[in-house]
């Protein structure tokens, strides 16, 4: 299992381009993908909140944040903040950047810091999109912020994103959506235990087995 860091957290800044992007990504997904949203009622109202969801597309991001009644802040990899306009545009949606080819400390303590003052934060565990979807090993750097920060750990369930945007294909597609949020994970007994790659590793599989229970027939 890799150590890599991933995931998707974000600045104070840009907060009324966020609320106008999030409106519109809900009237265009519930009028043009048909998009059913279950399970708000496991994100707290106001403190701390790690969502992490399976990863298939690059409209992940955008529909975690629409779905979510919280602003919602994500890491996005380096690269992505190297591109002018884009790199202008996802740092006002609450985007911030993360090395993927690293084990990226400062990004890691700002998230942590994000959570421990009451913000929600998005990371996508597997460290990749998965091309089948299939959820694939979670890596090591997930739970580590899942237990470095007191923060509520729930599990987002994204079923459809990988037909609404293709790899390859430029613009969305009107494919059915499906996004639940589950229960949070208690990782109480891990939290209290020196973080070793043992108990890393043991926190992937609570929360790797909270994914799978969201999933469409608990794809493996």
């Amino acid at each position: 299992m890799p150590d890599r860091i991933i995931g998707q957290p974000a600045g104070d800044t840009g907060g009324g381009l966020f609320r106008v992007s999030r409106a519109f990504l809900r009237v265009l997904f519930r009028l043009y993908n048909r998009w059913e949203v279950a399970g708000r009622e496991h994100v707290p109202d106001s403190e701390g909140v790690l969502l992490f969801a399976n990863h298939t597309s690059y409209a992940d991001p955008p529909i975690v944040g629409a779905a979510c009644r919280r602003p919602v802040n994500f890491m996005a990899k380096a690269e992505l903040f190297r591109i002018p306009v884009l790199s202008g545009f996802i740092s006002r949606t609450h985007a911030f950047p993360v090395d993927r080819g690293a084990a990226d400390q400062q990004a890691l303590r700002r998230a942590v810091r994000l959570l421990n003052s009451g913000e929600v934060l998005l990371i996508f565990p597997e460290g990749t999109r998965s091309q089948d979807g299939r959820l694939m090993d979670l890596e090591l750097g997930a739970a580590f912020v899942a237990l470095a920060a007191d923060a509520a750990v729930v599990p987002m369930g994204i079923d459809g994103a990988d037909r609404l945007l293709p790899p390859g294909k430029p613009i969305l597609l009107p494919a059915k959506l499906r996004v639940r949020f589950g229960p949070p994970v208690d990782l109480s007994r891990l939290r209290s235990l020196q973080r070793s790659r043992e108990v890393l590793a043991a926190a992937c599989e609570e929360m790797a087995g909270a994914l799978r229970s969201l999933l469409p027939g608990h794809r493996l």
